[in-house]
């Protein structure tokens, strides 16, 4: 029987950028059925970047990059960081990867992974509709794209319900924040350790498979 496991994300969380191997192997894993559930965390908070937030995230950055090895650019800090004033707001890319699930359900772990590269290792500014659609193009997701920039009523609907029920999930188990990783028992749900997420891939099996 496969593992069932939740994920709760940010496309512009950092932290969740460092948990992206282990959730790529995750998702990958015949023993695993993994579902993304984005939960709109920086999304519409209407935060825009200026100096002291830059050099928050950047410092941040480099803790996350120290503990898990996963690389944060210098491009991303002058283009993306540096560009004060410019929005950071996940909506666009949370919105895309609502587009992705309801065209290609199957693409959205990979279109959530080159987003996250797009931004910190490539310096493109996520936050942008048209940059997202373009990430979306360059992965032949097409498709994806067009109703990410229509923007339609019934994709709004499915976008907005899907972040409704990841942020019910969180609140149901006292999740504090993003990452987290949520196993379904069968008889119910529990969170798993966070810790998990920047561990191996062996240890984090081995705890659901003893939950």
């Amino acid at each position: 029987m496969r593992t069932q496991l939740t994920y709760l994300f940010d496309p512009l969380c950092g932290w969740c950028y460092g948990a992206s191997p282990l959730v790529q192997a995750l998702g990958q894993h015949p023993g695993v059925e993994l579902s993304l559930a984005p939960t709109g965390l920086f999304a519409g908070a209407g935060r825009t970047m200026d100096a002291a937030f830059s050099a928050y995230a950047w410092s941040n950055d480099q803790r996350i990059q120290t503990l898990t090895g996963q690389r944060f650019t210098e491009a991303y800090r002058q283009q993306v960081l540096g560009r004060l004033g410019s929005a950071f707001d996940s909506t666009a890319a949370t919105m895309a990867l609502t587009a992705v699930a309801v065209t290609q359900a199957s693409a959205e772990g990979e279109a959530l992974k080159q987003l996250q590269e797009a931004r910190y290792l490539q310096g493109r500014d996520t936050c942008d509709p048209a940059v997202v659609a373009e990430v979306l193009r360059d992965m032949g997701q097409g498709a994806a794209a067009d109703r990410l920039l229509a923007g339609d009523v019934e994709m709004q609907q499915t976008h907005h319900g899907r972040l409704q029920q990841a942020r019910q999930l969180m609140q149901s188990l006292g999740a504090q924040g993003v990452p987290a990783l949520v196993m379904d028992q069968g008889s119910g749900r529990r969170l798993l350790r966070g810790q998990l997420l920047y561990g191996s891939l062996d240890e984090l099996l081995a705890e659901a498979g003893g939950a």
